[in-house]
């Protein structure tokens, strides 16, 4: 969405932020990698040091957000520097026999091709040309409508529990895992109101818990996965991780 320009999602701070960002890789001649790799343990600094007041989107502040604006377009719009970043990860990524995704990888998009989604995704944020001269664009079976890898909810539907229609959605996942030679596909997209979880004999992993303020405000949660060994740890309310036995799975 960031690449598109659709900041609807951003908060006020992130503004901010990517002013800052920028500010602080030009104080490095160049070094983005330097910078880059270094952001994350100056940034809170540079925060306190700005001390912005929270003051909106409102008339005589409009010129100073609109920079803001165009700071963080500059970082995320076609072949800007953090769009760069984003085109070296796939929208699809396979670690041994597990697939990761945000939304779902579905059959029509094991016949186009996961690497083919991934070069293209990453040609368009990179900014590349096609052989005409003409920039690439989003590439729709990856990144757009109901069935596209990052907005799919098939597999992450709360009534994924029983009955016919949960039946055929396991039956389209075993297709899927099998096309790729998987055992498991790990998801995000869609926040599980009781947390992490596996369905259809564990061979989908749900793993959004709504851990923003905006969404459920949800205490973090991680899913381990070792060998074939899989289980969720939580942390509890003082912020201690602990390994959840109850949800331990073995595949």
């Amino acid at each position: 969405m960031n690449v598109e320009g659709d900041f609807r999602f951003a908060e006020l701070g992130a503004f901010d932020e990517a002013e800052d960002f920028i500010e602080y890789t030009n104080e490095h001649k160049g070094d983005w990698h330097t910078a880059f790799i270094e952001w994350i343990k100056v940034c809170q600094r540079w925060k306190a040091r700005r001390k912005r007041p929270a003051t909106g989107w409102i008339p005589w502040n409009m010129i100073e957000m609109q920079k803001r604006a165009m700071a963080r377009s500059s970082l995320f719009m076609p072949g800007g520097r953090l769009a760069c970043e984003l085109a070296r990860h796939g929208v699809v990524l396979k670690v041994n026999d597990w697939i990761f995704c945000h939304g779902g990888l579905l059959p029509h998009h094991v016949n186009y091709g996961m690497k083919q989604m991934n070069n293209e995704v990453a040609r368009w944020m990179r900014g590349d040309k096609n052989k005409n001269g003409v920039l690439e664009q989003l590439p729709f079976i990856a990144t757009r409508g109901y069935d596209s890898v990052v907005w799919s909810r098939l597999y992450s539907q709360e009534t994924l529990d029983n009955g016919i229609e949960s039946y055929e959605i396991c039956r389209i996942l075993e297709a899927v895992l099998g096309s790729v030679n998987a055992k498991g596909m790990v998801v995000g997209h869609t926040p599980q109101t009781a947390g992490a979880n596996g369905k259809c004999n564990c061979k989908i992993w749900r793993i959004d818990v709504g851990m923003s303020s905006g969404v459920l405000n949800a205490i973090p949660e991680v899913l381990e996965i070792i060998g074939d060994q899989v289980k969720v740890i939580r942390a509890d309310n003082q912020g201690t991780f602990r390994e959840d036995m109850i949800d331990y799975f073995s595949i």
